[in-house]
């Protein structure tokens, strides 16, 4: 089990709810394809290193700062007297390399991961230094998407193919290793200097109006659904949820999306459309939440 799981970013569960509840601007749907594309090859990786049997502490996503620079790992693994710190692309088909420089088949150059990842890890080797912590830190990028091919790369690039993840990791299983105090004393001061909101959030700005009311489906995000009794049904994909579990994850929503919103029964069985009784909204937010004010002034939180 890694001792810093991933979750979704609120940047894409931001950009996911708006996806479906309004027709995102071509540039911002590219870039939550983007965003989600890459945390599904993050988690790709996460179900190989959770097989590791050798001591040892992973951490995932990391989002750091020193010397008022911030830079991101997407996955570290402290194994003995070394991390292991692997930048991670899902990127799929054909690229080749040229001249230090990384193109797609089209000719289209894209950032080369190196430039990010020698960033990365000069910051790391910083952070580590200020902690005093002397450890030897090594630093790769992985290619984790099986449709993934690089032609021409030079052989002294620390690129990890598809076909080599196992294996990297393989050898990382069989490494003698053992972890101390000071092991776990470094990984818990690495969580605590984690950055929860990332500054680098690239949402567009909407507003309350512009968006589609209603539950979605859990499974296949359809706005299908009818309730029936104690559950909610859709109509598509024949999912069944209780309606005060579904309530829930659409107020969850409701507050990824406005934070600044008070919640009320009024505005909440607006948002669910669905749930025809605003008595039956009222009763779940008061289970849920503590109330705030009375009468009309009255919210949730």
């Amino acid at each position: 089990m890694p001792y810093k799981s991933r979750i979704e970013s609120a940047e894409l569960l931001t950009l996911k709810s708006l996806n479906t509840r309004m027709n995102l601007p071509n540039k911002d749907k590219q870039h939550y394809f983007n965003l989600k594309k890459g945390y599904e090859g993050e988690l790709i990786f996460d179900s190989l290193t959770e097989k590791l049997k050798c001591e040892c502490i992973i951490l995932n996503d990391l989002l750091l700062k020193v010397n008022n620079s911030m830079f991101q790992i997407d996955s570290l693994i402290i194994i003995s007297e070394t991390i292991y710190f692997f930048e991670l692309k899902n990127y799929e088909g054909d690229y080749y390399y040229q001249s230090d420089r990384l193109y797609k088949e089209n000719k289209t150059e894209i950032i080369n991961p190196l430039i990010q990842l020698s960033r990365s890890e000069a910051l790391l080797r910083q952070l580590l230094q200020n902690l005093e912590f002397n450890l030897r830190v090594d630093a790769s990028v992985v290619f984790i998407n099986p449709k993934f091919t690089l032609y021409q790369t030079p052989l002294d690039n620390p690129f990890i193919f598809p076909t080599q993840v196992k294996r990297y990791l393989q050898k990382l299983n069989t490494t003698p290793t053992k972890l101390n105090g000071k092991h776990k004393v470094l990984a818990d001061k690495l969580i605590s200097m984690h950055i929860e909101d990332s500054p680098f959030k690239h949402v567009k700005s909407y507003e309350y109006d512009e968006l589609q009311k209603g539950i979605t489906c859990e499974k296949c995000n359809s706005f299908s659904i009818y309730v029936e009794g104690r559950k909610c049904a859709c109509k598509e994909c024949g999912h069944e949820e209780l309606v005060a579990v579904a309530v829930m994850r659409s107020v969850n929503e409701f507050k990824l999306l406005f934070p600044n919103l008070k919640i009320t029964t009024n505005v909440i069985h607006e948002w669910c459309k669905v749930v025809k009784s605003k008595k039956r909204i009222r009763r779940i937010l008061e289970k849920n939440f503590k109330i705030v004010g009375v009468h009309q002034w009255s919210f949730y939180e």
